[in-house]
């Protein structure tokens, strides 16, 4: 028998309800796997990459923690009058994928990037598009995938 994967769920917490949100649809489809996670909070959808290399390279030094079999990333950018708003999109979709390719980790992408709240919500809202529980079961498949390809440990 398989042992169920152990995710990381990295939320970054800019627009808390929203969060709240991505976090209950993530949570809902982990469950439904049988799997576990630990919740990991961030600042802003900037600092998801950084929290899982932290993870990833704590277990160059406490090779006693339990390893993570995959990370879901769940935040959301709202447009505003600045650019800052393509920085933030673009840099974190960047370091996300740069993760995965550069370490082959299964990594669902649940960043929101949106031009107003109520697109948030829509795509946030567990009764509606559930991007946080999308993000979830990408994460989960791909970790399915590795193992098909025996690059899952258990």
């Amino acid at each position: 028998m398989t042992e169920k994967p152990h995710l990381m769920i990295v939320e970054a917490r800019f627009y808390e309800d929203i969060a709240d949100e991505l976090v209950k649809g993530a949570i809902t489809e982990i469950e439904k796997e049988g799997a576990t996670y630990q919740r990991v909070s961030v600042p802003g959808c900037l600092e998801i990459p950084a929290a899982i290399l932290y993870a990833l390279r704590s277990m160059d030094f406490f090779t006693a923690r339990k390893r993570f079999d995959g990370y879901v990333g769940l935040g959301c950018v709202i447009r505003g009058e600045t650019t800052h708003y393509d920085i933030v999109c673009n840099e974190s979709a960047r370091g996300l994928q740069d993760l995965a390719l550069r370490y082959a980790l299964a990594i669902g992408n649940g960043v929101l990037t949106v031009e107003n709240r109520e697109q948030a919500w829509a795509r946030a809202s567990v009764t509606a598009k559930n991007k946080g529980g999308f993000a979830a079961r990408a994460c989960l498949d791909m970790i399915e995938l590795k193992r098909q390809f025996r690059l899952y440990p258990r």
